[in-house]
Parts: C-alpha cells; sequence; structure tokens
C-alpha cells in the first residue's frame, strides 16, 4: 500500500488525523516512521495537509483540496450492491457516447475521455464509447464542465455488433478487461476472507490496520470495474462473492469502536448498513 493512501485512508470525521494512531498503523503495515514523516512533509508541502505539533504527538487537518477528492461515490457502491443482488437488471440498451473536441481545447477533450472511462466507458473507436449503464446525467454534466457539450452527442440502442460479434455477453466479454477484473475481486476475496477470520480477535490497532487494507483492496478491485450488469457477465460472476465477504468484514467492524471515527470506514459502513438492512429484511419474508 503507497503510503499516501495509508495517510488519506486514516482521515476522521472531523478531517483530522491523529499522528501516533498513523505511525501505529504504518508500523503493522511494514513502514517505517522515515516513510511516514517523508510522506506527511510532501503532502503539507502540496497543500493538502496542515500540521499542528510535532512527531507522534502531530495532528494533521486536511484542507477542503484534499476533502473534494476522496470523497467516494456512494450511488457507485450502491448500484453495485444492487446489481449483486439482482435488483438492478439491464434492460436491453447500450449507451453511446461520441465526441469530437477541437484540437484547441485538447486538454478539455483528454479530461472527457477520462471521465467517461472512469464512468466504466469501453472504447469502440476512437471518440466513441459505450456502456450498458445510463450514464446520459453524468455524461452531460462532465460535458457541461468542460464546456464541450456542443462537441459531445449521445444514444441509446439495443442493437450493437463488436468486431462481428452480436450476443451481448461475448460482446461485453470484447469490449472490458474481464479477467483481469475478476482477478483484482479474487484477491480482494482472499483479503476479505483472511480478514475476516482475524477480526473478532483483534486488538483496536490490529482493527484499524486491517479494515484499511480492506479498503485499499477494495478500492483496487472496483474502481476500474465498470459495473457490468449481472446479464453481460461470466456466471458465477467472482466479484458477488468478493464484495458479500467484504460486507461481512464491515459488519464485523461495525461491533467495534476502533475504526468508528475513520471517516472510510463511515463511508463504506453507510452503504453495507443498507445491505445488510436489506439481506435482514428478505430474511424475515
Amino acid at each position: 500500500m503507497p503510503t499516501r493512501t495509508l495517510v488519506e485512508s486514516m482521515l476522521r470525521d472531523d478531517a483530522t488525523i491523529d499522528a501516533g494512531a498513523l505511525y501505529d498503523v504504518a508500523g503493522e503495515l511494514g513502514m517505517t516512521d522515515q516513510q511516514v514523516r517523508l510522506c506527511i512533509k510532501r503532502l503539507v508541502a502540496d497543500g493538502q495537509f496542515v500540521q499542528d505539533g510535532r512527531g507522534r504527538k502531530a495532528v494533521l487537518r486536511a484542507t477542503d483540496e484534499l476533502r473534494s477528492t476522496i470523497t467516494p461515490d456512494l450511488d457507485y457502491l450502491r448500484l453495485m450492491y444492487a446489481q449483486d443482488r439482482g435488483d438492478a437488471p439491464w434492460d436491453g440498451r447500450w449507451h453511446v457516447v461520441a465526441f469530437a473536441v477541437p484540437e484547441s481545447v485538447r486538454p478539455a477533450r483528454d479530461a472527457m475521455r477520462d471521465a467517461i472511462v472512469r464512468l466504466g466507458g469501453a472504447a469502440i473507436q476512437g471518440g466513441l464509447y459505450v456502456s450498458p449503464n445510463d450514464w446520459d446525467s453524468e455524461i452531460a454534466d462532465a460535458a457541461a464542465q468542460l464546456a464541450i457539450a456542443e462537441h459531445v452527442t449521445t444514444l441509446t440502442t439495443t442493437d450493437l455488433t463488436v468486431g462481428g460479434t452480436v450476443e451481448p455477453r461475448a460482446a461485453a466479454g470484447l469490449l472490458w478487461p474481464l479477467d483481469d477484473i475478476a482477478e483484482r475481486h479474487r484477491r480482494l476475496l482472499t483479503v476479505a476472507e483472511r480478514a475476516l477470520s482475524a477480526l473478532p480477535d483483534a486488538a483496536p490497532t490490529a482493527q484499524l490496520t486491517t479494515a484499511i487494507e480492506l479498503a485499499a483492496e477494495f478500492s483496487r478491485a472496483v474502481e476500474p470495474d465498470p459495473l457490468l450488469p449481472p446479464e453481460l457477465l461470466p456466471q458465477p460472476w467472482i466479484g458477488v462473492a468478493a464484495r458479500a465477504r467484504v460486507a461481512d468484514c464491515w459488519a464485523e467492524l461495525l461491533k467495534s469502536d476502533a475504526p468508528q471515527r475513520i471517516k472510510l470506514f463511515q463511508w463504506c459502513s453507510e452503504v453495507v448498513a443498507e445491505v445488510a438492512a436489506r439481506s435482514r429484511s428478505a430474511a424475515s419474508v
């Protein structure tokens, strides 16, 4: 885990980080105090944090700039678990976006492409991307923010052929790197299963370390995931099992006070609590 990822993961609900806890968790992860000190120095120099005090007694205060960049997309997480439950079936429509942005605004063109890829879009050819999910409002927002709306076109279709392949699941396998995405989720499942067995008897620092390790592995697995609906994925899909085990881990962590003030934990536990409530409701029917 990069030291910077650890530091950002330790942010508490009041936008501060206790340096003593940070050094303790870093030690559990095999990081040296020197690594942590250098990382803090860089983050302060970059305007991401303000430091009060020195060494383990210091308190780091996140700036507005940092806070605006690390908030996770909870709607993305909700859609992910809804798909895993089978509550978000595909309607059979492909959502397509095309853009041809002049060279004079090349940075906006590159930023638009990056936004489309973050939303799970797959390139069909230059300037033409597709997704099975309804992304029209997000695409419109990105285009407006970049001031290139007049260069962007969207459409939906139920008729998509990719290199002569018509069957939707087979086409999806050509458009997205599903083998790589599956492998990331296999690693996540391994980490989550190990965490779940260790959490009940873990000391507070170990629990916090486990929560951060799990969150980091979760991010590595799901950030490049386009969240294809089950109808377009190989079955059984490893992501379902991996994310269910992560939810079990967060539910176990909810029993402890150790990670409660960590903002990353609060963000994830909000969605996991919803997942658990739905599971209890379904079981009682």
